[in-house]
């Protein structure tokens, strides 16, 4: 009986490093407030800077959080380059010839390491530029949890499986959002980003040319500058919302419920299925739009982050720490 007490303290102990542990990996608002105070400044200066210049910018700084957060959880790993004897995930099918605005992130984080050497993951870097992206764009603000560490390294595989092709359909976005713990309200109001960017006419051929859930007049406008030949204007570009493609607003979902998704998957959002009536009050309150993506992007935000001791603080987004 002599152990008990010792035993019940062992178990205190136990449980308050428990406690103190899960506490410190939570992210947090004010990260980097004493550590780098001017951290929003340095990024939004510098992401308005490239929106001024290609208002494109915004979306493809949007998307790379998206695709990073989906792989391995938001750990910048989507960012590092292939080497001689590793190959990341930039020229998985989702990524290549796709996602762009790396120089981009290149610019924040030395403008961020002017700033403040050492301190600032390049994954955080995106989780901000994100925001910064949407709220130059027209877009709803909110406060970004901060705290996340730069992966060592990368998948390939992870990243041709991981991110849902524009040829899905509903039952197939909503396993991947689930799986990765977000509902099909943050699955139809993240989907929402595509009010805002262009895409690649490889991406929307089938759609034009093949399905007949979709407008006339809006099929053949698109049907002109791709035509249903492969390999024929393949990169040519078209906005995935044809009113507003730099604003951020609902007519995204306004168009969908006109048959006017410019990809497959776009359209499945509102096809008879499970998903119709989120579109329908999205697209006739802007305000539930942005307030529920706003929560669906701090959702996402939270996959899988590295914390503490794990991963580590890239001084190149593009190649870990030598040492």
């Amino acid at each position: 009986m002599a152990a008990f007490p010792s035993l019940k303290t062992a178990i205190t102990l136990a449980t308050l490093l428990l406690i103190l542990t899960t506490s410190s990996a939570q992210l947090s608002t004010s990260y980097y407030s004493k550590s780098c105070p001017n951290l929003f400044n340095t990024v939004k200066s510098v992401v308005n800077s490239a929106i001024q210049k290609e208002a494109r910018m915004g979306a493809s700084l949007l998307r790379i959080f998206f695709h990073d957060c989906f792989v391995n959880g938001c750990d910048g790993s989507l960012l590092l380059d292939d080497t001689s004897s590793f190959t990341g995930e930039k020229t998985a099918i989702p990524n290549r010839n796709s996602v762009r605005g790396f120089n981009v992130v290149d610019n924040i984080k030395s403008a961020v390491e002017k700033a403040c050497p050492g301190v600032v993951s390049c994954a955080d870097i995106l989780a901000v530029a994100a925001r910064d992206s949407v709220v130059t764009l027209g877009g709803p603000e909110w406060n970004v949890k901060l705290g996340r560490r730069d992966a060592k390294t990368a998948s390939r595989s992870a990243a041709n499986n991981g991110i849902p092709p524009p040829t899905s359909n509903l039952n197939a976005l909503l396993s991947r959002f689930n799986a990765l713990g977000l509902s099909s309200k943050d699955l139809v109001a993240l989907s929402g980003s595509h009010t805002i960017g262009q895409a690649r006419c490889t991406t929307f051929r089938p759609r034009i040319h093949n399905e007949s859930n979709i407008d006339t007049s809006f099929a053949q406008s698109r049907r002109s500058n791709c035509p249903r030949a492969s390999g024929s204007g393949d990169n040519n570009l078209a906005p995935l919302d044809l009113q507003t493609p730099t604003k951020f607003e609902n007519n995204y979902f306004k168009n969908l419920v006109n048959q006017r998704g410019l990809l497959h998957s776009d359209q499945q959002l509102f096809n008879g299925g499970s998903t119709n009536s989120i579109v329908r009050s999205y697209s006739n309150d802007n305000n539930a739009f942005k307030s529920d993506f706003v929560a669906g992007m701090i959702r996402m935000g939270d996959i899988s982050p590295l914390t503490g001791s794990n991963g580590e603080i890239r001084k190149n987004c593009r190649r870990i720490n030598s040492n």
